[in-house]
């Protein structure tokens, strides 16, 4: 009975033993195989902590450089559109310039032009050394003097005195005429010929005659120097438009002959008849003054 009792206490105590060692054993088995997947976790979660930090790192250096190639890119467009302005505005005020120097090229074209156009009225109706001076009005009229180039030629200087021909003719029957135009030089005004002055005062022996005024040629201007055009010399009368007389009609007065002329300066000028009969001196002289 006892050998039972202690066979079988034996038993249990091995069943005991062996279960204990297999939950021992099972229990260590575990905890290695927990051990062995704690370190492949541990791994794991590191390399993805790793991999926030460097996806962290990435998105902290792409940044920058997304922003500088923004802010790069939005310069360039700034910096080309100044370069568009500027090319415009260079463009507009060279065409600008351009149109300018059209106009400046154009209006001294015109200006040449012009001047070129005188220069040939002048060259072709101007005064040279020797010139044909006529003497003329109505007998109860004012004097007239017109200088040509020749005795076919347009009158280059026309001049209305306020003296009546009848005291100029009396005058020159008592001797030697001196008649003095003068005008007025003023600095502010572009200096022309002298011949070319509207206005005068004048002068006749040294007495004041009241005023003289340039003349435009007219028909009856032309008239009567194509009537007196083959008389190189002389003086007459021809006949009026028989209307009764007065101060624009009736019988004209003449005297006509070739004058010398003598340039001083710009504003001095003398007319000089010419009268191979006198003694020398000349009849009728002719001075114009620009004082």
């Amino acid at each position: 009975m006892k050998t039972i009792m202690a066979k079988s206490f034996q038993d249990l105590s091995s069943k005991r033993q062996f279960h204990w060692t297999a939950k021992v054993s099972n229990e260590e088995q575990e905890q290695q195989e927990v051990t062995s997947e704690n370190p492949s976790r541990k791994h794991s979660s590191n390399r993805n902590e790793e991999g926030e930090i460097e996806n962290i790192k990435v998105h902290s250096f792409k940044n920058p450089e997304v922003s500088n190639t923004k802010t790069s890119s939005t310069l360039n467009t700034i910096h080309e559109n100044k370069a568009d302005d500027n090319n415009q505005l260079k463009q507009e005020s060279a065409s600008a310039t351009r149109r300018k120097l059209q106009t400046v090229a154009v209006a001294r074209l015109k200006s040449v032009l012009t001047a070129f156009g005188r220069n040939r009225s002048n060259f072709q109706q101007g005064l040279g050394t020797r010139v044909v001076g006529t003497l003329f009005g109505h007998r109860r009229g004012h004097v007239h003097f017109a200088f040509q180039k020749d005795s076919t030629s347009q009158p280059a200087f026309l001049v209305e005195l306020a003296t009546p021909i009848s005291g100029l003719v009396r005058e020159m029957a008592s001797g030697l005429v001196r008649i003095a135009l003068e005008c007025d030089k003023e600095e502010e005004k572009k200096v022309s010929r002298l011949i070319d002055e509207p206005v005068w005062r004048t002068y006749c022996n040294g007495k004041k005659c009241g005023f003289a005024t340039k003349r435009e040629i007219g028909e009856k201007e032309l008239q009567i120097l194509k009537s007196v055009e083959p008389i190189s010399m002389g003086a007459g009368v021809l006949p009026g438009n028989g209307e009764e007389e007065s101060a624009e009609s009736g019988e004209i007065m003449y005297m006509r002959a070739k004058f010398e002329r003598v340039i001083g300066s710009r504003d001095s000028e003398a007319f000089y008849m010419m009268n191979p009969d006198s003694n020398g001196a000349p009849e009728l002289s002719i001075y114009l003054l620009r004082v």
